[in-house]
């Protein structure tokens, strides 16, 4: 029983004013009085403390109310009886004592409706608790009749609004969303040249990168209705409830047209149709196919926009996907270095920032971080600096909130032995080095040997620009730094940790992704072997491998030789500057953090390894000697002249010569 809800009921509000009735009547007919003994109550009669006595009964009960001084010489209403033969006793020496106003030993008529009072009292009660239940059995049938209608929630226009100033980092996804709110303002400016409303709008990217609050956004921004629905909110166990909610969502929203609706999570409900390993007359694929009959039916004249939201658009069905009903597909992903910095502006509004932190060097270290994760940075270092008693969020504090999004919080109470601290320190030190020995590897920002979330220190290697494509070996390179950390075990103590693990996962990620999907493998070629998505049961399950065993075995020859090259280059690197592993990892032991200036002073004298091969073999393929085309420089306008072409030489023919 829900009594939360019983509470706010009805029923409730009728007992509570039959309590109020029956205690008002009481006191209107002399109720509320105060009991007292009998003995008590003849001593307040015989000292003459009484004005007034009823007597209420006959012979042989006698109930006496009188009316006495108390303690603050104020009237105060008492009442006592006195059971037994001698009750005309007790009356005859009330009557004999100093009674200032007399007794009155009559039996007083009772009210008219307070004896109504008491015979219907019964029977309203009875009829309070019918009714109530009645109540009930009529909103369980008003729910069951419900039970197929939509639950969308209409955005009110007097609700906090999130609008298109408040969004950041996604500026194509704003740019496409303000042309469908002018169409739904200015129609007559589209129709004249022929345009018609697009029908859907799918927003899709990784989790965290802003898709809903970009729908929040066209809400706050458009002036029509928008209806706002979940995914999930469609399925139901019971089949065609998910349809009925569709048509009814429609309904509503055609009623109130112009309209926007948007469902959040139309994975839930859009995945691929036929995939079931049964039948397709489940409860998901009946409301998918009512979803795409709103969509694009043969009512083409409803100014109605469905924008959805997904993480997953793989799986999504192809006729969702199709022109017609999803018109506009729009990626939102995480923004760049100018986005996040615009990001950081934005959640930063109504928080003390110091003047020593520096927006656009914050938005440099946290590459690839989405508008979540910018936004979660600035309230740890909000609630860092409101847990430090301090007023203002400065440098130190956000530097700190940044470790703790990427890293978790610093396990100050783990206690560490000296020497784990020294294997964690030159294990990081091998990391910093060998990045710093590679000619295609990115800087060094920070060393740490502090734990902090389930590792024992990190080392932060961070690129100065946002990057949308990786070569080959920019990608060995990563490798090759990750290797760094068990090569430094194995040089300096001959005597490895379980420390590698996470390093080792890496790096076989990267060499698996190298040979099966990038094509960077000599003996394979430029074949993609398997999807690189996830199995989705029902739809891969029963289909083959598109590669043999053979080549299965290519593959894991392949990766393993990547793998122990980056071995011997992290080998390399480290045995060529040993004095600065040496000095790295001492320094990590007295300081703990290292930041950039700290690690570029200790690296002044790191020396780099050879620089590999363009290609792993490069005699079995042709190399181009045609040098690329060079990049101008970004200040120069000015077009360089172009050198004559050198003329080919002509090559004389070869005569044969008779034999004499």
């Amino acid at each position: 029983m829900n009594f939360k809800k019983l509470l706010s009921g009805p029923f409730v509000w009728i007992m509570v004013a039959l309590v109020v009735l029956i205690i008002g009547t009481n006191l209107i007919s002399g109720g509320g009085y105060r009991q007292v003994s009998t003995a008590t109550g003849l001593h307040l009669i015989q000292t003459g403390q009484a004005e007034r006595v009823t007597v209420l009964d006959g012979e042989q009960r006698v109930d006496v109310t009188l009316t006495a001084k108390d303690a603050n010489g104020s009237n105060k209403l008492v009442q006592f009886f006195y059971v037994g033969p001698r009750g005309k006793q007790v009356v005859d020496a009330i009557a004999a004592s100093k009674i200032v106003h007399g007794y009155d030993d009559t039996v007083p008529n009772t009210p008219w409706y307070i004896s109504l009072l008491g015979t219907l009292l019964p029977f309203v009660i009875i009829g309070a608790i019918f009714w109530f239940l009645m109540g009930s059995m009529q909103g369980g049938n008003s729910r069951v009749m419900n039970f197929g209608k939509s639950r969308a929630k209409l955005v009110n226009k007097d609700n906090p609004k999130v609008t298109f100033a408040d969004v950041a980092g996604a500026d194509e996804a704003i740019e496409e969303l303000e042309e469908i709110k002018e169409f739904l303002k200015e129609p007559q400016k589209f129709q004249a040249v022929g345009a018609k409303i697009p029908r859907g709008v799918l927003l899709y990217g990784p989790p965290g990168t802003g898709k809903t609050l970009v729908a929040k956004a066209v809400a706050g921004e458009a002036g029509v209705p928008f209806f706002t629905i979940s995914g999930s909110d469609f399925v139901e166990m019971f089949v065609g409830v998910g349809a009925s909610r569709v048509r009814d969502l429609f309904e509503q929203a055609k009623a109130s047209a112009p309209a926007i609706i948007f469902v959040d999570e139309i994975d839930a409900v859009g995945r691929h149709r036929g995939a079931g390993i049964g039948g397709g007359n489940d409860e998901r694929e009946q409301t998918l196919n009512q979803l795409l009959v709103e969509m694009d039916g043969f009512d083409s004249k409803t100014n109605v926009i469905l924008i959805a939201a997904t993480n997953r658009p793989d799986i999504l069905d192809p006729a969702l996907l199709r022109p017609g009903r999803f018109d506009r597909q729009i990626g939102v992903g995480a923004p760049d270095l100018i986005g996040r910095e615009q990001i950081l502006k934005v959640h930063s509004k109504g928080k003390p920032i110091g003047p020593d932190v520096d927006l656009a060097q914050v938005a440099r270290r946290t590459p690839g971080f989405t508008g979540a994760d910018l936004a979660n940075v600035l309230n740890e270092a909000a609630l860092l600096t409101a847990r430090g008693n301090k007023t203002v969020i400065d440098a130190p504090t956000l530097d700190e909130a940044i470790d703790r999004v990427i890293g978790g919080p610093q396990k100050k109470s783990r206690l560490m032995q000296d020497q784990e601290r020294l294997n964690t320190a030159y294990h990081e030190a091998g990391h910093a080095l060998v990045a710093a020995s590679l000619h295609s590897s990115d800087p060094v920002t920070k060393i740490t040997i502090l734990p902090r979330g389930r590792a024992l220190g990190y080392t932060m290697v961070v690129p100065m620009e946002d990057r949308y494509s990786v070569s080959r070996n920019q990608l060995l390179d990563q490798m090759a730094w990750a290797m760094g950390g068990r090569v430094a075990e194995e040089i300096v103590f001959h005597d490895p940790t379980t420390g590698a693990s996470n390093d080792f996962e890496k790096a076989t990620s990267i060499a698996r992704s190298m040979v099966t999907q990038y094509g960077f493998s000599s003996s394979l070629g430029s074949v993609a072997f398997g999807s690189g998505a996830e199995v989705f049961i029902g739809r891969d399950m029963a289909q083959k491998a598109d590669y043999s065993e053979a080549t299965a075995q290519i593959i894991d020859v392949e990766v393993r030789a990547l793998l122990e090259g980056a071995h011997q280059e992290a080998y390399a690197a480290l045995n060529l500057n040993r004095d600065v592993l040496d000095a790295l990892a001492k320094e990590l032991m007295e300081r703990e953090t290292l930041q950039a200036d700290d690690i570029a002073r200790i690296f002044t004298n790191v020396k780099k390894i050879p620089a590999r091969k363009t290609w792993l073999s490069s005699e079995k393929r042709p190399v181009s000697k045609i040098p690329p085309i060079a990049i101008p420089p970004k200040a120069s306008t000015v077009e360089a002249p172009v050198a004559p072409a050198k003329p080919k030489a002509v090559r004389k023919p070869r005569v044969k010569k008779e034999a004499e």
